[in-house]
């Protein structure tokens, strides 16, 4: 690319040939202008370029590192699980105030897949990734959205829905996750009915 865009530029002499006449010296200035300004041009793009390389092989290892983990979920790899999460985990939702350490996480799916599903499976699975450059949320970020079914050993089901997680990748490893999907429907899908609440009326 460099060799192109040189071998297109007017050929500079030196400077003796240039001191013949005002002319020449103008032309010698102009020429060395122009190569100084497409200098930086090259420059410029060759950094942008750098760093788009660099953004794309983040977010591309993010996403690697989340189709790891759904797998690893999908076939009850617990040492992968655990593998991919970070020391400090930190799993938020589906309720705005539930929360879940790496410890927790683990045992609890541990105890659900060897007592509650028969099986859990993934597909029309979507993720997405981005780095956020600065600010509280800044660091590598993948978002995930698929369809899930779910089987019970009871023989309730299956369920199907909808769920959309969002993780922070750090150092190759979740860090945090926000999950998202309807409990409401699932309750509904297993025969479960929503009443409103007994209300007492108050005494005279």
């Amino acid at each position: 690319m460099i060799s192109v865009l040189f071998a297109n530029l007017k050929t500079v002499r030196f400077l003796s040939d240039f001191v013949k006449d005002k002319n020449s010296g103008k032309s010698l200035i102009y020429q060395l202008i122009t190569m100084k300004y497409l200098l930086l041009t090259i420059s410029l793009v060759f950094l942008m370029a750098g760093c788009t390389q660099m953004d794309t092989d983040n977010t591309e290892a993010s996403i690697a590192v989340v189709k790891q983990y759904l797998e690893s979920v999908d076939n009850n790899d617990y040492d992968l699980m655990e593998s991919l999460l970070a020391d400090d985990y930190l799993g938020l939702g589906p309720s705005l105030d539930d929360s879940t350490n790496k410890e927790m996480a683990l045992a609890s799916w541990k105890w659900n897949s060897e007592n509650l599903y028969e099986e859990v499976h993934y597909e029309r699975t979507q993720t997405l990734a981005t780095s956020i450059k600065d600010g509280s949320l800044a660091g590598e970020w993948a978002f995930n959205w698929t369809h899930v079914t779910i089987k019970y050993k009871d023989g309730s089901g299956p369920v199907s829905l909808m769920v959309n997680a969002v993780y922070k990748i750090e150092d190759g490893k979740i860090a945090r996750t926000r999950t998202f999907y309807n409990e409401a429907d699932v309750y509904r899908q297993l025969g479960y009915r929503v009443f409103p609440p007994l209300t007492v009326p108050e005494s005279e």
